[in-house]
């Protein structure tokens, strides 16, 4: 690789890895949260309860997500830096 210059593939593979990272990181963060909500639901909790489970699951999806995100685009930065 010249030192500073990408080569149109590198962009184009960099682009498509972001957006996989930010699909695949919603889509996680999304089903942690709707297990939250389910689990809401199905033990009948109201008030504060059902408010706790609503917040820690959106809190631990959102978590869930941004991990997956940084974790994704660091294994292929690894990967580019390595040469695959």
């Amino acid at each position: 690789m010249d030192m500073g210059r990408e080569s149109r593939w590198e962009r184009d593979a960099m682009t498509v890895e972001i957006g996989f990272a930010l699909v695949t990181a919603a889509a996680l963060a999304g089903v942690i949260f709707a297990v939250a909500w389910t689990f809401g639901l199905a033990l009948d909790l109201s008030g504060s309860a059902e408010k706790g489970v609503m917040v820690g699951g959106a809190l631990f999806g959102a978590v869930a997500g941004v991990w997956r995100l940084v974790r994704g685009l660091l294994r292929f930065d690894d990967q580019r830096r390595m040469g695959r």
